[in-house]
């Protein structure tokens, strides 16, 4: 495990408890995912380890209009701790434990082109059916795929692009 997701994991947990707490995982995904986009760009990710950046601009600077009183506390707490340049993986983690605690998979479909919506249900059930959870679906484009789809689902991906199909058979002609 790196060294940023140990860092990051108890803030995650912390987070998470004061959302389930206040009943209000979607506020807080939607704000940590604000707060974390804004940490991530390289612009805000060159002052945030600036001693000289006061913790309470820090926090203004990262919250969301209209963040909880809760969610400004936790970033105040993290401004304090210096640890606001972890924002992206204690996003991440929450997002991890959120999915886990309503029984959501989340998945990443990336093809060679733009599925069809039909097309795009119908790997929703299977999904649902092998992982019995609901299923949350991201889809992508990436032309190099050359034809099929891969999918991402945590510990589970399943290549069925054109382009890993190829690379298999390639491996397999070689050994």
């Amino acid at each position: 495990m790196s060294q940023a997701l140990t860092v990051a994991r108890p803030y995650a947990r912390a987070a998470f408890a004061t959302a389930r707490d206040e009943g209000n995982f979607a506020a807080w995904s939607q704000a940590l995912g604000f707060a974390a986009h804004a940490a991530a760009d390289p612009r805000v990710a060159a002052l945030l380890p600036n001693p000289q950046l006061l913790p309470e601009v820090a926090v203004s600077l990262l919250a969301p209009d209209g963040a909880s009183e809760a969610f400004t506390r936790f970033l105040g707490v993290l401004a304090d701790a210096r640890r606001l340049p972890q924002l992206p993986e204690i996003a991440g983690l929450f997002e991890e434990l959120r999915a886990e605690a309503e029984h959501v998979v989340k998945a990443k479909v990336t093809s060679a082109t733009a599925l069809p919506a039909g097309e795009l249900d119908v790997i929703k059930a299977a999904l649902k059916k092998r992982f019995g959870r609901e299923v949350e679906v991201e889809t992508a484009v990436d032309a190099s795929l050359i034809g099929g789809a891969v999918i991402d689902a945590g510990s589970v991906v399943i290549d069925g692009s054109l382009k890993g199909k190829l690379a298999r058979l390639q491996s397999a002609l070689t050994h």
